[in-house]
């Protein structure tokens, strides 16, 4: 053999590994047989570091329940260490996208701590009768406890950054709803004017919006907090001693200071995927809910001469090869792409959630990518929506005000100050000469100027019931 490899076996046969390699065997075929995506389960590393604080809970509860050496136990948690620091990151190499359960994924844990722990014990990568993959890293565990507990101690650092970034934005949107609280615009439905509002009743009602948002992450949030760590193959525990479960949960808990807890029944959480399912759920109504947003934004950015254009959104880039002086919302753009992208993966993780078979679920890899997918592009979108659009957003006031009095909309609000033959009467009008219900309200002299100024004030669209006191 060539001094740059090591000689490996499994129940398969023999392989040479790269000697700079941490990763072992397993991996090794598993990069073979997975070559899909070309995307790494070290793309999130979340996970990568969830992985290794249930390496090193487990090897703290083994080597306090007697079934590790100490040295052993130490040198794995050390090695754990060093790989949440955010060391060794490039031997997880493993393809998002594979068979067996996320067991290619545990393995790759399995093997890089494996040698990492031999060379803290001053030993050689390969030498696993020191520190074996299985034997000592993967003791007290299997692929189907270890995978889906590190799954969901990395949704709650992902969740807790899609919470910062949709409160981010909830408060970029707010402060533009406090801003724009003097701007009288028409409302609309149907594509059709409406009422008169405020340009900041339609702004804090998206910051409202994307709070009932968080709120129901949050609630979702709390689902993923019960692990089936203990469970072993099936969730009967085979192989793990009766205390383990506790010990190394506990372990776990100090670990990540997440508030884990046992499933009550381990052979049910063992296959159910019904939390990830929630999440996902409330990822696409987050997603949806903002793409509407967006589509708003567009509309009302439309033009400038021929479109709404009762706000400015902030000039990004040209928006045109051909058409010069063009300049397009692709900030509000590339959220509603998300948002199908978002729909896409909800998709793909309940087709996979319906799947699984008798006491285990095969496709917790494919709900895994999507939902750390889906997550990620949230939390950069909103940050992205919030820094380079909504924070630089401008008012057009005189042009929305213009459009309030030329709209016949305004007659609702007047109605039940004039009634509603006079009001009907002067909508009529207003249509088919195209004049303003503004310029027929005077002219009739049904209202004095400053009344009828009162009525169509900011303040009162905000609280109608100032127009009858």
């Amino acid at each position: 053999m060539s001094e740059k490899y090591r000689l490996e076996h499994d129940l398969l046969g023999d392989r040479k590994v790269p000697k700079e390699c941490y990763y072992g065997i397993q991996t090794l075929r598993a990069k073979e047989n997975f070559q899909l995506t070309g995307i790494p389960i070290s793309s999130t590393p979340s996970m990568i570091n969830a992985l290794a604080y249930v390496k090193k809970s487990a090897a703290l509860a083994n080597v306090e329940l007697g079934l590790l050496p100490a040295d052993v136990a130490k040198a794995i948690s050390e090695a754990s260490d060093r790989i949440i620091s955010g060391r060794y990151h490039d031997q997880f190499i493993v393809d998002v996208f594979q068979g067996g359960a996320g067991t290619s994924t545990n393995m790759n844990a399995n093997e890089v701590i494996a040698n990492i722990a031999l060379e803290i014990m001053g030993r050689e990568k390969g030498e696993y009768e020191y520190c074996h993959p299985n034997n000592h890293v993967n003791c007290s565990q299997s692929t189907n406890d270890a995978y889906p507990t590190a799954f969901r101690v990395a949704l709650h650092f992902e969740l807790k950054g899609l919470m910062k970034g949709m409160l981010a934005l909830q408060k970029s949107f707010a402060d533009k709803g406090s801003e724009f609280a003097d701007v009288l615009k028409m409302g609309r439905t149907q594509l059709q004017d409406a009422v008169p509002m405020t340009m900041g009743q339609e702004f804090n009602a998206y910051a409202t919006t994307i709070g009932e948002d968080i709120d129901r992450i949050f609630e979702a949030h709390n689902l993923i907090h019960e692990i089936n760590l203990g469970a072993t193959a099936i969730g009967t525990g085979l192989n793990a001693p009766l205390d383990y479960p506790c010990i190394a949960i506990q372990h776990l808990k100090n670990l990540t200071g997440i508030p884990l807890e046992t499933s009550a029944n381990l052979v049910e959480a063992t296959w159910d995927t019904g939390a990830y399912m929630q999440v996902s759920g409330v990822l696409k109504r987050f997603a949806i809910k903002l793409s509407k947003i967006c589509s708003d934004l567009r509309l009302l950015s439309s033009g400038p001469r021929a479109g709404f254009n009762e706000i400015c959104l902030p000039k990004m880039q040209p928006g045109s090869s051909i058409m010069p002086g063009k300049v397009n919302p692709v900030i509000p753009e590339v959220i509603n792409q998300i948002a199908y992208q978002v729909a896409g993966g909800d998709v793909a993780i309940t087709m996979a959630s319906e799947n699984g078979q008798l006491q285990l679920n095969v496709m917790e890899p494919v709900i895994a990518y999507n939902l750390f997918s889906s997550i990620n592009l949230l939390t950069r979108g909103c940050f992205t929506l919030k820094d380079k659009c909504v924070t630089g957003i401008s008012a057009n006031k005189e042009l929305c005000r213009q459009m309030v009095e030329n709209s016949i909309g305004i007659i609702t609000a007047l109605n039940p100050c004039i009634g509603y033959e006079n009001a009907n009467a002067i909508a009529k009008q207003a249509l088919e000469t195209n004049t303003s219900v503004y310029d027929l309200v005077l002219e009739k002299k049904l209202l004095s100027k400053d009344r009828l100024d009162q009525i169509l004030s900011p303040e009162n669209m905000m609280s109608p019931r100032f127009a009858l006191n």
